[in-house]
């Protein structure tokens, strides 16, 4: 089972739903980095169940342990790993569905594959791998910050088909963080939890869309041809749970224009002169700040879709594992919308991407200063 992610900034997540705990090996990140528990610690609260009335009621502290890899809250360079803890599993509560097939959840593809699988919360397949993700992230998170001035920041934008009203470029965490939802547009927040309580109580779920954009990322990250920083980006997004859609800059909305329409002209920088070095920037943004599969300097800006939560208290149909059909009322405690809590998971395997091609572009970079190239 692949279990890993990376090839510079690389990590290695572990631990089921209802184990003993989750975590993640982190190997690839350079030595005298200031990282504390802390500042992990703020992402997964971001991240962990139970923060408010439209989440699961799972009471998880989720608290992290370095447990290598840090001294005196720097890195060494070595590996890293980190740990949390379940305090609240319950296995017990699943008992009565470990011979059947969860409508949409990954129980019977598991099986097919690997002739078993875990039911006791649908095991590595749950989103509470993810926590080893967002944990590895602050680190990666940190060297953007520090090395280029990276700011990775995700938001609400829909659920069902509430939709914000928001500029991109500007939202600030502060607006994010503002309220239960995630949605920095107020109005369009309160709606949305309104249509997440109605769903709750109805033992139903719904789905929705997190955008997300990355600011100050230089020109030049991504490898042509297999390696697009664009397809990094979307096939880190699709190993989320639950991701059903991936689009960058005008997505499938730009199908609808004219070439004419849809460019991205270059212009001189505002203050710039020719001669002066100052890199160019675009008059529009409708590629999403990558052209080529390579960073163009302008912000990154995409949008990941969710699917509604798989486990719902309303009766499904499915069967079991002798075919027998049978009327399904799951219990649990699940999210009546993955929304909210999937904001820093999106964040995370942005900036894991970026950190990982921020790593692999410094080696380029590298390569050009032994060769005198400018």
């Amino acid at each position: 089972m692949a279990s890993t992610f990376g090839k510079a900034f690389q990590i290695a997540t572990f631990g089921e739903s209802h184990g003993g705990g989750v975590g993640v090996v982190v190997d690839g990140c350079p030595p005298r980095l200031k990282i504390t528990a802390a500042e992990i610690q703020r992402d997964l609260n971001r991240r962990k169940p139970g923060q408010s009335r439209i989440t699961t009621p799972r009471a998880e502290a989720d608290q992290v342990e370095i447990l290598s890899g840090v001294f005196e809250d720097t890195t060494l360079g070595t590996p890293i790993m980190l740990l949390v803890r379940n305090s609240d599993a319950r296995p017990s509560s699943y008992e009565n569905m470990k011979d059947l097939f969860r409508p949409s959840h990954a129980d019977y593809t598991y099986e097919a594959k690997y002739g078993l699988r875990n039911w006791q919360g649908g095991g590595r397949a749950s989103a509470r791998e993810t926590i080893g993700r967002v944990a590895a992230a602050a680190i990666a998170r940190k060297i953007l910050a520090q090395e280029a001035g990276i700011e990775v920041l995700a938001w609400v934008s829909r659920v069902q088909n509430v939709q914000a009203k928001v500029d991109g470029s500007s939202v600030t965490l502060e607006q994010i963080e503002s309220n239960i939802a995630r949605c920095p547009d107020q109005d369009a927040a309160q709606e949305m939890i309104d249509r997440i309580d109605e769903a709750r109580r109805r033992e139903d779920s719904l789905g929705g869309v997190v955008s997300c954009c990355i600011r100050n990322v230089p020109a030049g990250l991504g490898e042509p041809v297999f390696d697009k920083l664009s397809a990094q980006l979307a096939g880190a997004m699709f190993s989320l749970p639950a991701v059903k859609g991936f689009e960058i800059g005008s997505g499938f909305a730009g199908t609808e224009l004219y070439g004419s329409e849809h460019n991205d002209p270059f212009i001189p920088a505002p203050g710039s002169t020719p001669g002066d070095g100052t890199p160019p920037v675009t008059s529009s943004n409708r590629s999403g700040g990558i052209q080529g599969g390579i960073s163009n300097g302008q912000p990154i800006e995409f949008n990941v879709a969710f699917k509604p939560t798989a486990t719902i208290g309303t009766a499904q149909q499915t069967v079991d594992r002798d075919g027998n059909a049978v009327t399904l009322e799951a219990q649990g405690r699940h999210d009546p919308c993955v929304l909210p809590r999937a904001v820093p998971m999106v964040e995370a395997m942005a900036c894991l991407v970026l950190a990982d091609d921020w790593l692999r572009q410094k080696s380029v970079d590298v390569l050009h200063a032994e060769s005198g190239e400018n």
